[in-house]
């Protein structure tokens, strides 16, 4: 038997497909049934160490190996009077345009404190351009339980490399008295670690 025109054969798929089950995502109204996979690249997050002090020391580092020219960091130093990480330095201002973030994540690799990660969320869109450069408090991780907000000192007795090393473990005693004398009210820090 002679081959089948070309026409008859794309017929042939059309039909044969046309009787197979769609497989159609109802997104947005099913969102949790393909969830993103672990080591997704979605939206960058500022980690704070267990007392809440920040562990972006403000290197620029991140700024340097983004390719896409996205992040904007402006390093300042720590006081004794406003201290907002251990060590020397803290990232004042922290921007991240993701209109020209490409989540390849270079700024990850190159951040030596670990204070950049990258999260799952992946829902950035939006219908101003300003609202797509995030800011440093839309980049920073929550306040977890056992955290104070900084600016405060650091555990007594310990150093930055005590905190990298992941020897502190929550706010003291200490670190809740003196915000609360700075801010007037206690702060809710149930179980604040000795």
């Amino acid at each position: 038997m002679a081959e089948l025109p070309t026409w008859i054969r794309g017929f042939a798929v059309t039909f044969q497909t046309m009787f197979k089950k769609v497989v159609t995502e109802q997104y947005p109204e099913e969102k949790d049934k393909f969830p993103p996979k672990p080591r997704f690249h979605g939206r960058h997050q500022l980690n704070r160490h267990p007392d809440g002090l920040e562990k972006c020391v403000g290197c620029e580092l991140c700024a340097w190996a983004c390719p896409a020219d996205a992040i904007l960091v402006e390093g300042a130093d720590n006081t004794d009077e406003e201290r907002f990480s251990p060590g020397e330095r803290f990232g004042r201002v922290y921007q991240i345009n993701y209109l020209r973030c490409i989540f390849c994540g270079l700024c990850i690799e190159a951040c030596p404190t670990r204070a950049l990660t990258m999260t799952n969320d992946f829902e950035l869109a939006d219908s101003s351009r300003a609202s797509l450069i995030y800011e440093k408090e839309d980049l920073l991780a929550p306040m977890l339980l056992g955290m104070l907000a900084p600016p405060h000192s650091m555990v007594r007795d310990t150093t930055e490399k005590d905190y990298y090393q992941g020897l502190v473990t929550g706010a003291t005693a200490e670190q809740l008295a003196e915000v609360a004398a700075r801010d007037g009210v206690l702060p809710l820090v149930p179980e604040a670690a000795e």
